[in-house]
């Protein structure tokens, strides 16, 4: 893996057995993420995003493919090797805020436990604290903080210890809008300031607008990724690509005939 990559995904499948058979739901992910950015991995419900982030968060392991977290190898790793890389690489946010936060205990005294656990000096909590604008709440319970508040005192959570990545599953989920854009501006800041790559699973068109790059998947596979505004469609190392779900109709017997421009590198799909 690069030295810059902070994850690398190559060709990553994942299938469960289910009471009806087999399951495959993720066929051929291939991700890269560099420190300092903020992925937005999206899609709809059913379309793998879930087994991704568990995947990424060293939660579960692939059935096969490669995952790279910090360097290390995810794929065959026991639960043990996996529970060292979550505990030094990884941070990881819960959709619902106060699922991050114990519900009795300090916000401050909450993070100083975690810094401990993790290595990091106490300064890191006044650090993070300061740079999430929540300095003045550390004495504060989390019923105390507004869902905001909560989410900017996860998110340090997670953060501490210097994490290679910091995995969120949904974290706007709960928020109204302006406290959703702040959210985005505080990942964004977050990803820059700590040189931490964030991956984000989420349905917000706000949280895709404010990343980096945004994959989009579909039934499992990636449909396609956006860096810089252009989204592209994905051609997966066996030749496959989605087509958007709307022009699907145009093609109602599921068979097209292709015609090869070689001059222009151009394919035109037609239906039969």
């Amino acid at each position: 893996m690069s030295a810059e990559l902070a994850i690398s995904c190559s060709a990553v499948v994942k299938v469960y057995e289910a009471d009806k058979g087999v399951v495959q739901a993720l066929r051929g992910i291939d991700l890269a993420a560099r420190p300092g950015t903020v992925t937005a991995v999206a899609g709809p419900s059913g379309s793998g995003k879930s087994t991704l982030l568990r995947l990424l968060a060293a939660i579960d392991s692939p059935t096969a493919g490669d995952v790279v977290i910090g360097g290390l190898q995810i794929a065959g790793a026991s639960a043990r090797v996996r529970r060292a890389i979550r505990r030094r690489h990884i941070g990881y946010v819960q959709q619902r805020p106060s699922d991050n936060l114990f519900a009795d205990m300090p916000i401050g005294e909450q993070l100083r436990l975690v810094a401990r656990h993790k290595g990091a000096a106490r300064s890191e909590v006044d650090r993070l604290a300061e740079g999430l604008d929540i300095a003045d709440r550390l004495g504060h319970d989390p019923r105390e903080l507004s869902g905001g508040e909560q989410q900017r005192a996860a998110l340090a959570r997670a953060a501490l210890g210097r994490p290679s990545v910091i995995i969120a599953d949904e974290p706007t989920a709960e928020l109204d809008l302006v406290t959703t854009r702040a959210v985005c501006s505080v990942l964004g800041s977050l990803a820059r300031d700590r040189s931490v790559a964030i991956v984000v699973a989420t349905h917000d068109v706000e949280v895709m607008g404010a990343a980096d790059h945004v994959l989009f998947l579909r039934d499992g596979a990636v449909q396609s990724e956006t860096f810089e505004g252009r989204e592209l469609a994905v051609v997966d190392s066996t030749g496959r690509i989605q087509l958007p779900p709307e022009v699907l109709s145009w093609y109602p017997g599921r068979r097209v005939a292709l015609e090869f421009d070689p001059e222009t590198s151009t394919i035109v799909i037609k239906p039969t």
